[in-house]
Formats: C-alpha cells, structure tokens, sequence
C-alpha cells in the first residue's frame, strides 16, 4: 500500500514538473497533460510487472545468426513470386542474397537541426541527392542473368519470396525448365 501511495507521489510530481517545465508558465495543453498521464501509467505498469526473465537470449541470437549469414559472400539464393489463385510460386531464377526493401536507405533519412531549445529532425537527402519514401512495396534482387552470365539488379513491385534452397519443383509453378 505505501509503495503504491509513493508511486502516486512521485507520478503526480512528475506531471507537475513536466507540464510546468514545458510550457514555462503556459497553461498546459490536452496533449502535455495526456502524454504525462500515460508517462504516469507506464511506470505503474512496469513497476506492477517488471521486465521479462530473459536468460537465453534466443531471439537476439537468431537474429544475429541471420545478420551474420546475410552477410557472407558468395550467398546463392533462389527467387520467387507466390501466386494467391494457383497456391504456388512461380520461378524467377538465382540470385545472390536476399530481397532488399526499396525504402531501405544507405544513410540516416533524418538530420538533426536547430539550436539547445529548438531542436528538430528534417528529412535528409540520399548520397544521389533523392529523398527515399518511409516505404515502399518494392525490392532490389541481384540476380544471375542467364544469357549475359553476370549478376544484376533488378527491381520488382511483386511481392518476393527469397530462398537459401531451391523450392521442390511441385511448388513451383510449371516446375523448372532445366528439370
């Protein structure tokens, strides 16, 4: 009871002090108000609960085993398109890696300007001097282009499906040409 009591305490203080040093003497606004109360229950909340037992770390170790494998050269990978009315997917060919989101960019999309009080992030240019959207449905692929032996980028709005392995040809659309 008197830890909950304390939590009270100290979350009003916090509103106070907040909407106090916020505004400089302005009346608050319904967002200050609103933003400090859910600041309030979130604390509460955490106090209540605490943070999750992780021991094993498995999530983040997956994670880094995929950044790891990603990364390695020579990654042959196989890339598909599924068809929602057949329920298979259709053979595009081999490439190298996996799909890279369009949106993906090569720096920050945000620059930090302004002064101590004013501060403000703007969108930031690529090194080509675009502005790349938040997102975007499409992909970079870089496959092996048959015909000229060499590997390319291509560009696709389809929704792809990047493989380690070569799909069993009864999944596959027409299975394989080669087969």
């Amino acid at each position: 009871m008197k830890r909950n009591s304390i939590y009270f305490l100290m979350g009003a203080l916090l509103i106070f002090v907040t909407l106090t040093a916020e505004n400089c003497g302005q009346r608050p606004t319904s967002d200050d108000i609103q933003r400090a109360q859910q600041e309030l229950i979130l604390k509460e909340g955490t106090a209540q609960v605490g943070m999750p037992a992780i021991k094993n770390f498995r999530t983040k170790k997956i994670l880094k085993d995929v950044i790891e494998r990603r990364d390695q050269n020579g990654l042959s990978t196989y890339t598909y398109v599924f068809s929602e009315m057949t329920g298979k997917f259709t053979y595009l060919g081999e490439s190298i890696g996996y799909a890279i989101p369009a949106a993906t960019q090569f720096t920050n999309p945000q620059k930090t300007v302004g002064h101590i009080q004013s501060i403000t992030s703007i969108p930031q240019a690529d090194p080509d001097g675009l502005f790349s959207p938040a997102s975007a449905e499409g992909s970079w692929i870089v496959m092996y282009d048959p015909v000229k032996k060499e590997a390319l980028p291509q560009y696709s709005e389809s929704r792809l499906s990047v493989f380690s392995y070569k799909l069993p040809a009864r999944l596959v659309l027409g299975g394989y040409k080669d087969e």
